[in-house]
């Protein structure tokens, strides 16, 4: 028996989770990503198969505000904005999407932080 790697046992996490997490045009997918430095965030209608809108540290508009801050800190301001942006286009509604993520940490910190921006999950 091999053993998997853990970004192999997140990914095998997020495929079974994306069976029974499906975004539509009503309610779109709320999708995070996390890496060691950076958090990602997209707003996702998967029958369509386009990104309606997304947010990240990367982000020109954030880039400059999350400089000095913590990681949790980083994810409550990209989860603040992926939730305005998502408003700007008419979207209240989502399903969030942990990616095969444990929530806690920074995953709940930008969940928190869209619900308390508006979006509802």
């Amino acid at each position: 028996m091999t053993k998997r790697t853990r970004a192999e046992q997140r990914q095998r996490r997020h495929r079974r989770v994306r069976l029974t997490v499906i975004g539509s045009p009503e309610r779109p997918r709320l999708n995070v990503f996390r890496s060691l430095e950076e958090i990602y965030a997209q707003v996702i209608d998967d029958q369509a198969g386009n990104t309606l809108a997304s947010a990240s540290t990367i982000d020109g508009e954030l880039r400059s505000k999350v400089l000095g801050l913590n990681k949790t800190e980083q994810a409550k301001a990209v989860g603040k904005l992926v939730a305005e942006r998502a408003k700007e286009k008419g979207i209240t509604k989502v399903i969030f999407d942990r990616g095969g993520y444990r929530y806690m940490g920074r995953v709940k910190a930008l969940a928190d932080a869209a619900r308390e921006a508006g979006l509802e999950f």
